[in-house]
């Protein structure tokens, strides 16, 4: 959903346009979480690197407490370091937000500069850069609900969110009597002008102000929900702080002639760094950060980093002594920029539908030994060991196996991967499994027993609904998806899914069958979606005779009914077409009275076990005017005799594992709501309304 990007720079030089262009940058990486405005904030006045800082004082002071039955009260605190600072009499802080996409943003910069008389030339070499995209939650896509916010006209504080303040109703009617004044809808509003009430209480009552870091700790504390935060303050200046609790933030870093603070060279699990120059890089994800540098520290729950004077360091708030540093480990991103490019093709979604062929492989390096025997092509196992590994799942199988029921919880095109797995896993492990939607699954009081085994899904790791404390888990390894529709994570996380079902089901014999005829479908995969990928122009011609449709049937069954219901959600997504994928077995309960000779719909009956039942799908809708387009295996003669010799309604891809048939059978329909969408002229990289990631929920 929401995107942060923050750009620091010491002994660097910058002009303000160089740093806007940057902050721009960064936001046009994020563009895929989606949003619908934006912002950025920089200062107005340069500051050099060799600014002076002004003397560290020791002294007490007392902090802020919020308690909803006693108001705003104080508690005495120890003893801890103070900057003796003048109160800015005018605001340093160039506030630019726009509702719309970046390239709004950037028009309205340059009037803004033009007409605040600012200098874009002028050299930044000790600065603090914040920005923001915006996916609406609360209040509408307008400039005043945008970020950045701050907490007065003077912007002592400036604040930038991505996540979600559970309790800032709370927050904000406390604030408001003691004087505050709310410009936005926005629940990210009452952060900064938290952070100027405990300022200006610890300020009035010791005369000394707490560092930034502390500050913002004493705040975190005060705040419910998920947050990665950015923020800025005229009585810093040339200072920042990011604080994350739930919501994903990174720090990029690249830098010049850095020591440790002892003096000796930086190791990579130091954290903190003083040098001659530096340049910092937050953001919520990976793809703002790989083309400026690839050393990276990811930010934990609670820490908090003050980034000042060419130096950063590390706090936790839920350490013991919060004022202590902590160690955090600089890491190597496996990430090139070619991965967040279009590479030759015109959308991401294009390129990653036609990625699928090595995404799906990646997500089987390594993690399954494939063999095969001369006698009767069966799979064998050569090696007398396992054939799956998964490291993260490891030490968890036997737990697993013991349980009475297995869970899956997930949201939207999760959802469908899990579905498609549903009977893999039921018949490989013999346990029960039943689905969630993790929305409802927080609306209901919901038994859960101590044996269950619960198994969240999530494309991102950051979806609100699904977020848990877990165990252990899988990557999907499928790469940066860029398009908001997901394509080859959905393929991918039927693959781990199916992997995991292999490895819980590897302690029996009677599933060897079963077993070794997935994994040799597994082998082939790669290769089948290559050839599937060439139905890419039948599929094109397909589309322009549905372009002017504005409802599509689709129906499945068995392990193709989550086929239905993902390529259903492909249309509404991207081609905002009406569209509903029906369980084939309950066509007669309701959705036959839909069908006449003008309703297109797309049956799903390649040569599974329900494949016969299908069939007489096709004939009940032929018998009452439709004719249906008709997904079929490449060989099925028995479909063409169905389909009265239609061969132009049929999309023929080829046979494999009834597990893996679902993979196979999407492809055509991803590539057919990508040509839709591109031949009705609408966006296909960040359809309206939604986001990539859904970091928020309703509460």
């Amino acid at each position: 959903m929401c995107g942060i990007f923050g750009y620091y720079n010491f002994g660097v030089g910058r002009s303000r346009k160089a740093v806007l262009q940057l902050l721009f940058t960064g936001l046009r990486r994020l563009e895929y979480r989606g949003y619908d405005s934006a912002g950025v904030c920089v200062d107005k006045a340069s500051r050099t690197a060799a600014t002076a800082v002004a003397p560290i004082q020791s002294s007490r002071y007392d902090s802020v407490n919020l308690d909803d039955s006693r108001g705003l009260a104080v508690k005495k605190r120890h003893a801890l370091q103070h900057r003796i600072l003048q109160k800015p009499e005018t605001s340093n802080a160039l506030i630019i937000k726009s509702a719309g996409n970046i390239d709004a943003l950037e028009t309205q910069a340059k009037l803004q500069l033009k007409d605040e008389g600012v200098d874009e030339n002028i050299a930044l070499d000790n600065h603090a850069g914040i920005a923001h995209t915006r996916w609406a939650t609360h209040g509408p896509p307008e400039a005043r609900n945008s970020h950045p916010h701050t907490s007065d006209p003077m912007n002592e504080f400036t604040v930038v969110h991505n996540g979600i303040i559970t309790n800032y109703k709370t927050i904000k009617e406390l604030l408001e009597k003691s004087g505050a004044v709310f410009e936005s809808d926005r629940d990210t509003e009452v952060v900064p002008k938290l952070l100027k009430y405990v300022y200006s209480k610890i300020d009035k009552l010791s005369h000394h102000q707490p560092t930034l870091p502390e500050l913002v700790m004493e705040v975190m504390s005060q705040l419910e929900g998920a947050f990665a935060l950015l923020i800025k303050s005229s009585h810093y200046p040339g200072e920042l702080v990011a604080a994350k609790r739930g919501s994903p933030l990174i720090m990029g870093i690249r830098q010049g002639s850095i020591t440790s603070l002892d003096g000796a060279v930086n190791p990579d699990v130091e954290a903190s760094a003083i040098g001659k120059s530096m340049e910092l890089f937050l953001a919520s994800d990976a793809s703002a950060v790989v083309e400026h540098t690839n050393t990276v520290l990811i930010l934990e729950d609670h820490d908090c980093v003050h980034v000042a004077n060419g130096s950063f360091e590390v706090f936790n708030a839920h350490q013991t002594s919060p004022s202590k540093s902590v160690q955090r480990v600089h890491q190597i991103l496996n990430l090139e920029v070619n991965h967040i490019m279009k590479g030759g093709y015109d959308h991401f979604m294009q390129k990653e539908i036609h990625e699928q062929p090595e995404t799906l492989a990646r997500t089987m390096q390594g993690r399954i030994a494939f063999g095969q025997s001369a006698q009767d092509d069966k799979v064998v196992n050569p090696f007398g060991a396992q054939r799956v590994v998964l490291g993260g799942l490891q030490g968890y199988l036997p737990a697993i196996r013991r349980s009475r029921r297995m869970v899956f919880v997930a949201c939207g095109t999760s959802y469908h991967a899990a579905l498609a797995c549903r009977q893999t896993v039921e018949e490989l492990t013999d346990i029960p499994v039943s689905l969630e939607l993790a929305s409802d699954l927080l609306d209901r009081l919901c038994p859960i027993f101590r044996d269950d085994a619960y198994i969240f899904v999530s494309q991102s790791g950051e979806t609100a609904d699904t977020l848990r404390d877990t165990d252990c888990g899988i990557n999907i390894n499928a790469g940066f998806e860029i398009g908001v529709a997901s394509t080859k994570a959905y393929t991918s996380q039927i693959v781990a899914i199916t992997m995991m079902a292999l490895a819980l089901s590897e302690d029996s014999r009677a599933k060897a069958g079963m077993r070794d005829d997935i994994i040799a479908s597994l082998e082939a995969l790669p290769g089948v979606i290559r050839e599937v990928l060439k139905l890419d122009g039948d599929i094109q011609t397909l589309a322009q005779g549905l372009k002017d449709s504005h409802s599509l049937l689709l129906f499945g069954r068995g392990y193709n009914y989550a086929t239905a219901l993902e390529a259903a959600l492909k249309v509404k997504e991207l081609v905002y077409m009406h569209s509903e994928g029906i369980l084939a077995g309950e066509m007669k309960h309701g959705p036959l009275a839909l069908v006449d000779e003008h309703m297109p719909m797309i049956v799903l009956a390649t040569q599974d076990r329900t494949c016969n039942k299908m069939h007489s799908v096709v004939q009940q809708l032929r018998a009452r005017g439709a004719c249906p387009l008709v997904v079929c295996n490449a060989g099925d003669d028995q479909i063409a005799g169905v389909c009265d010799g239609g061969e132009d309604r049929l999309i023929r891809v080829p046979k494999v594992a009834d597990a893996l048939q679902p993979i196979v059978n999407v492809v055509p329909l991803q590539l057919l709501s990508y040509h839709l969408t591109v031949q009705r002229g609408f966006n296909v990289d960040q359809p309206r309304n939604l986001a990539k990631s859904v970091t928020v929920t309703e509460e």
